[in-house]
Order: C-alpha cells, then structure tokens, then sequence
C-alpha cells in the first residue's frame, strides 16, 4: 500500500472514531440499550465491541480466545457483554475518542479492515436508531474496495443470485437481479447485515429486510 493511501485511511479512522464518539455523547440513555443491527447487541454492546481491540493486549485477547475454546465469535461476545456492563456510557464513548489514532487491526485485512470494523459497527449503531448519519463518501468507498466473496460468506452474507448496485457511487458486487441501495446500505448487507424498510430498491429487496429496529 502506498504511504500516502496509508495515511488517507489513518485520518480517515481518526475522523469516524471522533465522530462516532461525539454521536455517542449525545445519545439519550434509553438508546443505550436499543437493539442494533448486530444481532443480539445493543448500543452499548456494540460500542463496547469497537474498543476491545484498544484495551486488550494480544496475550490478554489468547487467553480470552482459549476461555471461549477457540470460538472467536464466542469470545467477542462474551467480552463485549462483560465490558458493557463494567463501563459507563461517558467511559464506551471515550474509548474511541481517546484512541483515534490507535494502529489495532483486525487479524485479517490490514488498516483497511480497521476501516470497514469502525464504519460498519457505526452504522449498525445509527441505521437502527434512525439516526440520518451519512459517512463521507471516501470512507465508504475504501470499505467496498475491500469486499469480496470470501469476505462476505465469512460474515454470513447470502448474496445468492443478487447484484449489489450503489445508487451514489460507481459500484457493484456480484451477479443476478439488480439490488440498489445506497452504498453504505450495500456495504451492511456484504457484512451479513440486514437494514431496516425503505433502504434497498429491487425485487429482492425484502431478502434483505429485518424487523425490530427503529429504521428511518
């Protein structure tokens, strides 16, 4: 990766965690525990979730990985449910605020899927509380350049015989009847998401549709 596209997503990870933190101060308390788009989390559980990878060394991420006999979806579970419970809503928020720039990486995917890991969780948060949060563009963009069918069967996407089609940007994914969305819509779905009524466009549009969040 060149230096330059190195750091445009550096800044670009500082700006979404600032933003998500300051979203997350203004939250009234009842949305804290909101349901979300991740199945099973509430707000604070997913904010909870965003910060693991600041607090945990890797020692402390192994043992925890060997405590949830290997599962890591077990694992961040667990973790994100215990860390929900331990820390205050002003302290979930101050997480992101204060590592910015922090270098933690998924274990796959590199600085780009630090990206995709803060965007995609933010919208879980905002697209289930109906909140009109519209990541720039850019951020966007460097997510989707990063989905593949790989990625998307790892998080349970069922793409089968649909093409994605952003509707406010030059994209798309897959094969079969058209789906259009906009892009950050799209990018839920290869992330195994589903997104609330009036979000997708298309005869398949209600594969993809859950029920039980707010929505816009």
């Amino acid at each position: 990766m060149e230096i330059t596209t190195r750091r445009r997503i550096t800044s670009a990870i500082a700006a979404e965690r600032r933003e998500l933190a300051a979203l997350l101060d203004g939250l009234p308390a009842a949305s804290w525990d909101a349901p979300t788009l991740c199945a099973g989390w509430r707000v604070r559980e997913v904010a909870a979730h965003m910060s693991l990878g600041f607090r945990h060394s890797l020692p402390r991420t192994l043992v925890e990985l060997v405590k949830a006999r290997g599962s890591l979806h077990r694992m961040t579970d667990r973790c994100a449910r215990a860390d929900a419970a331990a820390f205050s809503e002003r302290r979930l928020a101050a997480f992101l605020r204060d590592n910015a720039h922090h270098p933690w990486t998924p274990p796959v995917g590199g600085i780009a899927a630090a990206l995709g890991h803060d965007v995609v969780h933010g919208l879980d948060i905002t697209v289930a509380l109906g909140l009109d949060r519209r990541v720039p563009a850019d951020r966007v963009r460097v997510v989707l350049d990063g989905v593949t069918p790989r990625g998307a069967r790892f998080f349970g996407a069922e793409l089968d015989g649909v093409e994605l089609r952003a509707d406010d940007l030059d994209w798309s994914f897959g094969s079969g009847t058209p789906l259009y969305g906009a892009g950050q819509d799209l990018l839920l779905l290869a992330f195994g998401r589903k997104v609330p009524p009036g979000h997708l466009r298309g005869e398949q549009a209600a594969r993809f549709v859950t029920a039980g969040v707010r929505g816009a």
